[in-house]
């Protein structure tokens, strides 16, 4: 990525997409040293690709004490010798280089990097100027910015997280913060957010986005074109849950997390799997929503590893629960358990992989998929309970009339509620739709997972949809 308009020896900055849980990390270097930004907990794949591009990393930086993962920065500055960066006002248990606003970490002699108080997301949070050296006059220029979870492309930060008693102060921050970038700061500068790709430490939509600038930001960016009061009141309408695990995550990131352990779990048989399921712990499915509805372990459920799978199961599960991973492959596995290792979930009781029959002697269970126009003419013929998984707030905002709204993060507290018969249910596009019938079908509950665009289908299937006011 070349981040500069200007005439400067500019560094190259490499983003580190975790879409799971819609957050990016970034390693920044001028061809023999680097720099890390808020990395996520599997630290091997940013030395993996410090390797590759032939640099040593000398800091690591953590724009605030993270609520939506682990963080992998200690363990990455001890595995490389790095100064690890965190805001001296942060009350945290291991030594750290407290760095405060306004302080200037000098990298090398073409990169360097200045703190920026920017409060808002937390009280401590801190943003990262990457400045280097110009090629046509003497200092150093602003090339981009790692803004963590201030201002982000086209919203911010969410600034609910740390309690309702604290998110009137953090949202008035929040807005100073953004504007305090967008003056000190010159146009041309990258903006290089840690959350807004689908995380839920985001207030507003990000869109589609992969790339902005200040410049950007100040022509589209609602913290920067509305007034203070109107910005404030629209961005706590907005606000919507967010997964419970995040309550975790803060205290473990205060109390410096070591680096995760990736062993592959122990192998669980058929007797062992059955004891499992019997005794109400977790057995998860790894596989797509397609194969799961096709043939499962019965009292299994779904969480397919090719969707938000970190942050959905992060969300439902009990925490502590016992956990053991069912995938078509080692591989599956190995990738499910390294997106748990991000949110905190160390210990898993066992793994199995194959096919379902090869996990139980009994039959399998299995459920229909359909489509919006399905349950439209399925109507017309038999009285049927819609279920929307959806949030309250997407509910709010357009539904199919007749439907009960259960939010799928609500629904093993309201399972009691769906009424008895026959269930169609659906969400948006398909992922928790089926995550839900797997619950729904673990109870013995009749079930048909819509695996459907609402937005695209819904109405245009001559269901009876109710839009927002």
């Amino acid at each position: 990525m070349n981040t500069s308009a200007s005439p400067v020896s500019a560094p190259v900055i490499i983003p580190i997409d975790t879409p799971t849980l819609g957050d990016r990390s970034y390693l920044a270097h001028d061809g023999q040293v680097a720099v890390v930004i808020d990395p996520q907990r599997d630290i091997d794949r940013v030395l993996s690709l410090a390797v590759e591009a032939g640099v040593r990393i000398t800091d690591v930086f953590e724009t605030h004490i993270h609520n939506d993962y682990v963080t992998g920065g200690l363990a990455l500055a001890q595995a490389t010798g790095a100064r690890y960066h965190v805001n001296a006002a942060d009350e945290v248990s291991y030594e750290r280089s407290p760095i405060s606003d306004d302080d200037v970490i000098e990298v090398s002699d073409t990169m360097r990097v200045r703190a920026i108080a920017t409060p808002g997301h937390t009280f401590t949070h801190l943003s990262y100027a990457l400045e280097a050296s110009s090629t046509d006059r003497e200092g150093f220029e602003p090339v981009g910015v790692f803004t963590g979870g201030s201002l982000l492309f086209g919203a911010t930060g969410r600034p609910d997280l740390l309690g309702h008693d604290h998110t009137h102060d953090l949202v008035h921050h929040q807005f100073a913060s953004a504007h305090r970038l967008a003056d000190q700061l010159p146009e041309h500068t990258h903006v290089l957010p840690t959350h807004g790709f689908g995380s839920f430490c985001s207030a507003g939509s990000t869109g589609e986005a992969t790339a902005s600038t200040i410049g950007d930001e100040k022509r589209q960016n609602p913290a920067l074109t509305q007034e203070q009061e109107r910005w404030v009141a629209d961005t706590l309408a907005g606000l919507d849950a967010y997964p419970a695990y995040y309550a975790h995550m803060g205290p473990a990131n205060s109390s410096g997390p070591s680096a995760p352990d990736l062993t592959a779990p122990e192998a669980a048989d058929k007797d062992t799997l059955a004891t499992r399921i019997a005794a109400g712990e977790w057995v998860v499915d790894l596989r797509t929503r397609t194969a799961f509805a096709a043939g499962h372990v019965t009292g299994t459920l779904n969480f397919g590893v090719d969707g938000q799978f970190a942050t959905y199961l992060g969300w439902l599960i009990p925490w502590g629960t016992p956990l053991t991973l069912l995938g078509e492959s080692p591989e599956q596995v190995a990738e499910a358990q390294r997106e748990l290792v991000r949110i905190g979930i160390d210990h898993l009781a066992g793994a199995a992989t194959g096919t379902p029959d090869q996990w139980t002697d009994n039959p399998l269970g299995s459920f229909e998929r359909a489509v919006f126009a399905d349950l439209a003419q399925v109507r017309h013929h038999r009285q049927v309970t819609v279920l929307d998984v959806r949030r309250t707030s997407e509910f709010d905002e357009g539904h199919i009339d007749g439907a009960v709204n259960i939010p799928l993060h609500e629904l093993l507290g309201r399972v009691g509620e769906v009424p008895a018969g026959e269930v169609w249910v659906h969400c948006a596009g398909g992922y928790r739709a089926s995550i839900a019938a797997s619950v729904l079908a673990a109870r013995g509950v009749p079930v048909v997972a819509v695996d459907d665009s609402y937005g695209e289908n819904a109405a245009g299937s001559g269901l009876p949809v109710t839009a927002a006011a």
